[in-house]
């Protein structure tokens, strides 16, 4: 099978290089220095003290691969957007798209029966570009627990974990979903194949949503935040505010919120990726993980106070910077659409 990481940093790299010297067909879609660095050195992991390189085939021109068995999207959810179009030439008649990133997906509604079946949700696909330029029906779900980061052109390092869980978002165990699975596996990776993989989504954002955008505000780390009375309470009203929403949406959740939020205290002194994005200026992942659990509350009906105001909060912050939006404003798209 051929199998093309799109968007080869952090978690793409994590999962090119045990991809690679595992025999899988793999290759990379990535761009300016690190793409330099990889076509130059060879893509290199840093895993418990030690280097793993692997020689593989990348390219900022996703025309020069053709159509793949697999593509994983590992670029946050606004980059995903801006290069929905430009995966065009990966898609052949099969291929399946693995978006592993944070957050609620775009593909969110696809496959659910009721009032919200196929509903786009504007705060992470603004315009509807991925569900047109990718289609859902060709979504397997996965979420990542997996920290690792970027730390030079070319290189990532491991921090933590390997799992991954795969699901169906028409729920259930399919030949595709297996095959999908078999490639994580063969690279050594730990896979959870999910029958419900929305409430693996939901038990992952409950605490990304509280964590990421606190750290942010507060320059703390994620012990601090689960710890200190002020923002451990702030974050405990916000994940019960998302399990409302969640549960509405017909969400069950494993876990109960005060182990959840003791777990994510655990990681340590840990700076969560909002925060990181703020000490090195990058554009901030507001919308997918905070934002668009404001736009369920609204469809639901369900009000969200708490995080109402840290949303207004970051969203500021983010703005101060220079660091958000990252999405066209509605009135932009608009236009553009009209020609």
């Amino acid at each position: 099978m051929k199998v093309c990481i799109f968007g080869a940093g952090a978690i793409g790299g994590f999962l090119a290089v045990p991809m690679r010297q595992a025999g899988i067909d793999v290759s990379v879609v990535a761009r300016g220095a690190h793409l330099a660095a990889i076509r130059r050195d060879g893509l290199t992991l840093e895993i418990a003290g030690q280097e793993r390189i692997a020689a593989l085939p990348a390219t900022d021109d996703p025309a020069e691969l053709g159509p793949q068995d697999v593509v994983v999207v590992t670029l946050k959810a606004h980059q995903a957007w801006a290069a929905a179009g430009s995966m065009a030439p990966l898609l052949g008649p099969g291929t399946m798209v693995v978006p592993a990133q944070n957050g609620i997906p775009w593909w969110y509604f696809h496959g659910v029966p009721g009032p919200h079946a196929g509903r786009r949700l504007d705060s992470v696909d603004p315009g509807g570009r991925q569900w047109q330029a990718i289609g859902a029906q060709r979504v397997i779900g996965c979420t990542v627990y997996s920290a690792n980061e970027l730390v030079a052109p070319g290189v990532v390092r491991h921090i933590q974990g390997d799992a991954f869980g795969l699901g169906e978002p028409e729920g259930g165990i399919t030949d595709r979903l297996k095959r999908v699975a078999g490639l994580f596996e063969r690279a050594g990776l730990t896979v959870r194949l999910m029958p419900d993989i929305r409430e693996d989504i939901w038990l992952k954002l409950w605490g990304t949503l509280c964590f990421n955008p606190i750290s942010a505000l507060t320059r703390a780390t994620m012990d601090v935040v689960g710890t200190d009375p002020g923002t451990r309470a702030l974050a405990r009203a916000m994940m019960v505010e998302a399990e409302a929403v969640g549960r509405r949406l017909g969400v069950s959740f494993r876990v109960e919120v005060d182990r959840r939020l003791a777990g994510a205290a655990r990681v340590g002194a840990h700076k969560t990726s909002t925060l990181q994005d703020v000490e090195r200026g990058r554009p901030l992942e507001i919308d997918a993980l905070l934002t668009v659990v404001q736009e369920l509350a609204r469809l639901t009906g369900i009000e969200t106070p708490a995080i109402d105001a840290v949303l207004a909060l970051v969203q500021q912050l983010g703005r101060s910077l220079g660091l958000y939006p990252v999405f066209p404003e509605p009135a932009a798209l608009a236009e553009a659409a009209a020609g």
